[in-house]
């Protein structure tokens, strides 16, 4: 009877153990021809803006044939808190961050080829209150150079324009904010998915 009992503890424990690492998703997601073509979420007093943009600059999930549209990213500190942000969600050429899928999940791949950062610390990305981080990439890039944001270096993949269908562009990160005292806030992995049509 105890070797029942203490096996019945161990998968419960084993069971407990799973269910903790086990974390949800938050899911925010636009779907073609939506009214307000941006993903605007604030989680634990940082807001997360993500959205396409047309030839004129707006919000959009509707594209011509032909036209460029630009990947639009933003973290604020909306929190009385300073903090530090860490940009490694744009540092690496592995994760989803501005990669297209047709509608068949076909990987069209990104507008740029990560190239490597500078290794310096997070004293390097000083978030005050209420100061904005903005990343903007077009599909189309047509800079020869490289080019650098918040310490990463990029070139140009040469993408060409897309023709008429459905896309997506999605991306999951769970995103790290450290304060001056070294506490960190962690947001739970985060999934943004933008569904998109050229016409």
């Amino acid at each position: 009877m105890k070797i029942k009992i203490f096996k019945l503890s161990v998968i419960i424990l084993l069971f407990s153990f799973i269910s903790a690492g086990c974390q949800k998703d938050d899911i925010f997601e636009l779907d073609i021809g939506d009214e307000n073509a941006v993903i605007q979420k604030e989680i634990d007093g940082i807001e997360f803006k993500f959205c396409l943009l047309n030839k004129e600059e707006e919000p959009a999930t509707i594209f011509n044939e032909g036209e460029n549209f630009t990947f639009y990213f933003s973290v604020t500190n909306k929190s009385t808190q300073d903090l530090f942000f860490d940009p490694n969600f744009a540092y690496t050429n592995d994760n989803d961050f501005c990669r297209i899928y047709s509608s068949n999940n076909q990987n069209l791949g990104k507008p740029f080829i990560f190239s490597g950062y500078d290794k310096l610390g997070l004293g390097a990305y000083p978030f005050a209150s209420g100061q904005t981080y903005t990343y903007q990439e077009q599909w189309i890039d047509d800079r020869d150079s490289i080019w650098t944001w918040q310490h990463g270096y990029y070139n140009s993949a040469k993408q060409a324009h897309l023709i008429k269908g459905d896309y997506y562009t999605s991306f999951k990160y769970r995103f790290r904010f450290s304060a001056f005292n070294g506490e960190t806030l962690d947001t739970d992995t985060i999934r943004f998915k933008i569904n998109f049509k050229i016409q």
